[in-house]
């Protein structure tokens, strides 16, 4: 995946459905001029390449805001953050730099993990961070992430805690709504303040997991459970 470094304040968006809304738009006010239409194959990779840059933006320190999975749309970018120092010695899937959980909460997310991975073929990594504090970048080749890795970010940075970067697999499985509605219940300010960061990540690891094991349908994921 190629490294994406923004090191300026940008309005950045990350969704396919607001492209071909632009495009359309714009096809339809030049009506009477010459339309290139770009062939299937192009698509195809300009979707790669984007998904593959937002997720190089969010894994710098930027968060999944950015990909408006958390229902707040767009985002101010800061500097790309890669400390690999702050990376765990030995492999977990809970990285916990901002100190939010326990260790006993933090075995109990890493067991569920485990659970779901075994269960469903899906792997949920979870970081807890407060901006810069992260190993941004890093976690990228230290999780290893795919197309079917669910990047949890829990950061209060731009008040809602609750940030996610999905695989293209698991987003053909998981409606993107599922994602906004997960934040706007565990993630938004007034929760995570009066219950704590550690009930948002906890109550938000349960409500994935449910939704992964849930059989794949039109109405899968319609519930926060």
């Amino acid at each position: 995946m190629a490294a994406l470094q923004l090191h300026s304040p940008v309005r950045f968006r990350n969704t396919w459905k607001n492209y071909t809304h632009v495009v359309a738009t714009r096809a339809s006010l030049s009506s009477n001029l010459p339309i290139s239409t770009p062939k299937s194959s192009d698509i195809c990779r300009l979707v790669s390449k984007f998904k593959s840059e937002s997720l190089s933006f969010v894994l710098s320190g930027t968060l999944a805001l950015a990909v408006t999975l958390s229902g707040v749309g767009s985002a101010e970018a800061k500097v790309g953050v890669n400390k690999p120092e702050l990376l765990p010695k030995e492999f977990t899937t809970v990285i916990d730099v901002a100190g939010f959980l326990s260790d006993g909460q933090e075995k109990r997310i890493a067991k569920e993990i485990d659970s779901i991975e075994k269960d469903t073929g899906f792997k949920l990594r979870v970081l807890a961070q407060n901006y810069p504090d992260t190993p941004g970048l890093a976690i990228k080749d230290f999780w290893q992430v795919d197309d079917r890795t669910i990047v949890f970010v829990a950061d209060p940075t731009f008040g809602n805690i609750l940030n996610f970067n999905v695989g293209e697999t698991v987003d053909l499985d998981i409606p993107r709504s599922f994602w906004s509605r997960l934040a706007g219940k565990y993630g938004n300010m007034f929760y995570w303040k009066e219950k704590g960061e550690d009930a948002s990540v906890e109550a938000a690891v349960m409500a994935i997991s449910n939704c992964l094991r849930e059989p794949v349908g039109a109405n899968n994921c319609a519930e926060v459970k």
